[in-house]
């Protein structure tokens, strides 16, 4: 077992044992990504879109009954500042319970499930996927106790392994034949080889115990999280669930993969730049105008990056998914030009949520939850009307309107105005429209070759475009970025008196 209180930040290793977490975090996080999106790319060249659609339909249901999985106990163990055995036996036991008794409601609802999809299949496939919560238990514990210990190098060597194990199972099915049931397999084996792995790595072997008698912080703590967590599932799924109904699962799955390569960058790139910048956030609460200074930074840094990325999307769909994905899929091309104009606005929209818990205002957050929740079935009911293209339009629409909503309800904590927020983000918006009509431009004189050759001949076109047209139109911005990413050591002091302060 691993050690029972919390690490002091007074500990003389304490330092090093936070540079080595970081290291092996993002490290091995990076290629772990690395692994999983070379098989998930491979194996979208064998499957069929359809495949891709009823899978689509089984994930709504697990992502709607995941956010009653326990992890925010486990985020209590981790926050507490100390833990007695008896904690983690009631946490154990908890966790158990819920994800035995969630498995079990999912076996009752998969035949209600495949009804309402009219997919006889989808049953099948939420049956077995069951399986995966009766894992989380053996997962969630063994790393929350390695997260205390600020013990990463462990959890992110399994992490490899269980990537690993996922992208050879997803290539063995995918290339057999399994259709479907490949992206069934692979993420049980992910799940079952990492649970194996981690209670091995952590000796996790313990009695759970089902006597909660002093539990109630923990379930307190975890019923906090769940709330929120809901309002974020209903507005991250509502789109799925509302179009598996009407569209046949050819033209869901293809929406889906739109959806699931114009979030790369907002899903896996953004919220890792929110953990570190949420503690930062929070040492400056106590000086209203630096956070606000530091917020706007961030906000234009970023999207210097998401604005040219998802504007660069619209007009080389076709070149990139085809190149991406495969011929067979060139059918996406529209969804994604269309669904890359909501995402700049998405990634604007998700940098405000560190900002408000760092000021000490979560309930900010859950009431832009709350509305995105009523917002986004709204509109996707409304949407779906004119087919899959109204789906996809439907996030151009609605996320600007979550955004006003999030900004009017954040800019007097954060204390930035309107005209702050529009001078942060015109650099980087400004440059990448007409980077965008440059790029399109040299895309309809270009004659007909690879589609790789294009692709490469674009994206250099746009790169160098872009560049050159921020050093016209913002070239106080340009210098920033490149003083970030180029950050020279600081000369050292040669001596000081004493009593002098130094820098």
């Amino acid at each position: 077992m691993l050690n029972e209180t919390a690490p002091s930040p007074s500990d003389s290793n304490f330092g090093n044992r936070v540079r080595s977490a970081v290291f092996w975090r993002s490290g091995t996080q990076i290629l772990s990504q690395v692994i999983a999106w070379g098989s998930t790319l491979a194996v979208i060249r064998i499957l069929n879109p359809e495949d891709y659609g009823i899978f689509a339909m089984t994930q709504v249901i697990l992502v709607f009954l995941s956010f009653m999985n326990g992890y925010g106990l486990v985020s209590s163990i981790i926050q507490a500042e100390k833990v007695e055995p008896i904690q983690i036996r009631q946490a154990f036991g908890m966790l158990l319970l819920l994800n035995g008794g969630i498995a079990i409601l999912q076996l009752i609802l998969a035949s209600v499930a495949a009804d309402y999809y009219r997919q006889p299949i989808v049953a099948d496939l939420l049956r077995v996927q069951s399986l995966i919560y009766l894992a989380t238990p053996f997962m969630a514990l063994p790393e929350a106790l390695m997260t205390r210990d600020l013990e990463f190098k462990k959890p992110a060597i399994i992490n490899l392994v269980s990537a690993a194990v996922g992208a050879v199972t997803a290539l063995y099915f995918a290339y057999n034949g399994y259709g479907v049931w490949t992206l069934v397999y692979a993420p049980l084996a992910i799940f079952w080889s990492r649970a194996i792995c981690l209670v091995i790595a952590v000796k996790f072997y313990i009695l759970p115990t089902f006597n909660f008698r002093g539990a109630g912080a923990m379930f307190g703590f975890g019923a906090t999280l769940l709330a929120s967590h809901l309002f974020w599932t209903i507005q991250s799924q509502s789109d799925i669930f509302i179009a598996g109904r009407y569209l046949n699962p050819h033209d869901l799955g293809l929406y889906a993969e739109a959806l699931f390569l114009t979030t790369i960058f907002a899903a896996k790139f953004v919220p890792p730049l929110n953990e570190v910048a949420f503690p930062a956030y929070a040492r400056l609460q106590s000086d209203p105008r630096a956070l606000a200074w530091s917020f706007l930074k961030a906000v234009r840094l970023v999207m210097l990056i998401s604005c040219p990325l998802y504007f660069g999307m619209v007009v080389t769909a076709y070149p990139l998914v085809e190149t991406l994905f495969g011929p067979k899929w060139t059918e996406m091309s529209p969804f994604v030009a269309i669904l890359a104009l909501a995402m700049p606005v998405m990634t604007l929209q998700i940098l405000f949520t560190p900002a408000n818990n760092a000021l000490g205002r979560p309930q900010v957050t859950a009431r832009t939850n709350m509305f995105g929740a009523v917002l986004m079935p709204l509109t996707f009911l409304i949407a779906i009307q004119y087919g899959v293209y109204g789906l996809a339009w439907g996030w151009v629409i609605a996320f600007p309107l979550l955004t006003i909503f999030t900004y009017s309800q954040s800019h007097r904590h954060i204390g930035i105005s309107a005209r702050e927020i529009g001078a942060a983000v015109w650099p980087g918006l400004s440059a990448s429209v007409a980077m965008a009509a440059i790029v399109y431009c040299v895309d309809q004189m270009l004659p007909e070759m690879i589609v790789y050759a294009r692709l490469v001949l674009l994206v250099g076109t746009g790169g160098l475009a872009y560049v050159g047209l921020l050093y016209i139109l913002a070239k106080p911005t340009l210098s920033e970025a490149i003083r970030l990413i180029i950050r020279r050591k600081p000369p050292q002091p040669i001596a000081a008196e004493p009593g002098s302060e130094q820098a």
